[in-house]
């Protein structure tokens, strides 16, 4: 398989909102039943083009992935309940999601991440049987719990991960 990545523009909002509803009903067939309810909003992928985070993965042209990918510190990850694998300056993958037909999205979001940096971090609902199952096989470590605001306003138990190249 050979993907392309490239910088979200404003006209691939519709094909990204596709690609995210079709993630939340994997989630629900899979049994996580509390992940991404509504998420994520048009104005967080706006937010995401504005700030230049946000990315496609495309094959001959077309998107078949999306994912933010965040260099430096985020607020997320300041408290953690255990312990990351160093302090050292990392990057962060938010917001993925593949059009449920093509593999290796994680994968090539990952390896891009680790064309910018040797540290990549990365949460996931405990529910998330996939992404829970995928995340060690490409390398990453369980370093603990963290506490997000979710769809709700609420705070949400993440299971956090880092992968250190």
């Amino acid at each position: 398989m050979s993907y392309e990545i490239r910088k979200t523009t404003a006209a691939d909002f519709d094909r990204l909102l596709e690609i995210y509803a079709g993630a939340r009903r994997l989630q629900r067939d899979t049994g996580n039943l509390n992940q991404w309810l509504i998420h994520p909003p048009l104005c967080r992928l706006e937010q995401d083009l504005k700030e230049g985070i946000g990315y496609v993965i495309c094959e001959n042209g077309k998107i078949v992935g999306t994912f933010a990918f965040i260099l430096g510190e985020d607020e997320t990850y300041k408290v953690i309940d255990g312990k990351w694998l160093n302090d050292e300056p990392y990057g962060t993958i938010h917001r993925i999601a593949g059009d449920g037909i093509h593999k290796g999205i994680v994968k090539t979001a990952v390896e891009f991440g680790l064309t910018l940096t040797d540290n990549i971090r990365i949460d996931t609902h405990p529910d998330n049987a996939p992404m829970q199952a995928l995340l060690p096989k490409l390398g990453f470590k369980f370093t603990g719990k963290i506490y997000i605001s979710d769809d709700f306003g609420t705070h949400s138990e993440r299971d956090a991960f880092q992968l250190v190249k």
